[in-house]
């Protein structure tokens, strides 16, 4: 364990989804689906909606939040959070299970702000409810900032509760979302403690933490590949950094330097034995070779340049890359030079990740409806649906067979062809 004020290869983290048998081939049970990469199959999506078309239903949310929307089963669960610390109303953050076919709730629990919450601001609120929860079928688990890590099981029992710290150490708040690998939960909690915590899933006991300052640079959420050993590994992109972690010890094995500087958001994208990041306040984005041992920054980084996204996630398709970044400028990268294909002024704001379902990519902005575009270099724009609902969308949406759930600050979605 070990604590450094520049990310310099340390300890780690988070994972992306490893599930367990209970959760179905259909299910979308953590942050970008079951593979972490934001993509699906699923055929049967519209490209087309608007509030009188092909929309199944909408619900109203008793809270705001940037956390996505998840799939179990019959089910929805979505978190949010109501009031503020410094506020008349004290911080509350809810949990709610809804039924897919009918948008109805099933159950909600709310759990109590802590009292060393940081106030609201334009970047605190960011952490009230950005952890998009994580399931194994069975079991629920959400981060709920100072008030903890909680587990429920899937008729809404509390299991058990653990806390992560109260620093408040990250500007942003806090957001990097819980994950799961084989009987560990995951979590990141870089403002409550600069700590990276592993808890067995079923008890809540702690199985491993390492703590380092540079965890509260960090927002994005990692995931879970094989390197050429065989062995698994858990990939993360701090600031200045890629890490591979040992995941069942939380010890570092290997880190290479990037470009992405300032803070690191976008979940790594990997393909044939390479991670590609992206990230960064001035944009960086590099491939790096997975596996080895120390600083592996000369040998396995096959190419690292500027330009970057600094909020939302990106997706591979047919060895390109492709992303939206918060200014609402798309970028096609070509995965193997790392060279720019293509740049292209689309308008708006972005804080989601772009989605992959099948040969089209699914973004949604913060203010003015999801756009639709084809998978390839030019961007074409097949569609701009637009909801009529005037709050924030700053979540990634859910896809699962045959709907895709967006949520905004006031209302979570079923969008679904009729």
């Amino acid at each position: 364990m070990f604590v450094s004020s520049r990310p310099v290869g340390t300890l780690f983290f988070s994972a992306v989804l490893l599930i367990s048998t209970a959760v179905q081939a259909v299910d979308w049970p953590g942050f970008r689906g079951p593979k972490g990469d934001g993509t699906s199959d699923d055929a049967k999506i519209p490209t087309e909606w608007s509030e009188k078309t092909n929309v199944k239903w909408k619900l109203d949310l008793p809270g705001a939040g940037f956390s996505s929307p998840i799939v179990v089963g019959k089910h929805v669960l979505v978190s949010c959070y109501s009031g503020s610390a410094r506020g008349e109303e004290k911080l509350k953050r809810h949990l709610l299970c809804i039924d897919r076919q009918t948008g109805k709730t099933i159950w909600t629990k709310v759990v109590p702000g802590a009292a060393s919450e940081a106030g609201e601001s334009s970047f605190a609120r960011h952490g009230k409810a950005s952890h998009t929860p994580v399931s194994d079928g069975e079991r629920i688990y959400a981060v709920f900032g100072n008030s903890g890590v909680f587990a429920w099981d899937m008729k809404g029992n509390q299991l058990w509760q653990k806390t992560i710290g109260e620093e408040n150490a990250a500007r942003f708040g806090s957001a990097a979302s819980p994950i799961l690998y084989k009987n560990m939960l995951i979590v990141t909690a870089g403002s409550e403690s600069e700590t990276m915590y592993a808890f067995d899933k079923l008890t809540g006991k702690e199985v491993w933490k390492t703590e380092a300052a540079s965890l509260s640079r960090t927002y994005s959420t990692p995931t879970i590949v094989k390197n050429d050993k065989g062995e698994d590994e858990l990939l993360i992109s701090v600031p200045y950094e890629v890490w591979g972690i040992n995941p069942t010890s939380g010890k570092l094995r290997w880190y290479a330097e990037t470009e992405i500087d300032t803070a690191s958001c976008p979940s790594l994208l990997t393909h044939k034995g390479v991670a590609y990041a992206i990230g960064g306040r001035s944009g960086g984005r590099a491939a790096i070779r997975i596996g080895g041992t120390g600083d592996v920054t000369k040998s396995n980084v096959v190419w690292s340049t500027r330009g970057g996204s600094y909020v939302p996630s990106g997706v591979l398709h047919k060895g390109k890359m492709y992303w939206v970044n918060d200014s609402g400028v798309a970028s096609c990268v070509d995965s193997e030079t790392g060279k720019e294909v293509n740049r292209k002024r689309i308008g708006g704001r972005f804080y989601a990740s772009s989605v992959l379902i099948g040969d089209k990519i699914y973004v949604v902005s913060r203010f003015d409806g999801t756009y639709v575009f084809s998978a390839t270099p030019d961007f074409k724009q097949l569609a701009h649906n637009k909801l009529g609902d005037d709050s924030d969308f700053s979540a990634s949406p859910a896809v699962s067979d045959g709907q895709l759930f967006i949520r905004s600050d006031k209302a979570l979605y079923c969008i679904q062809a009729q």
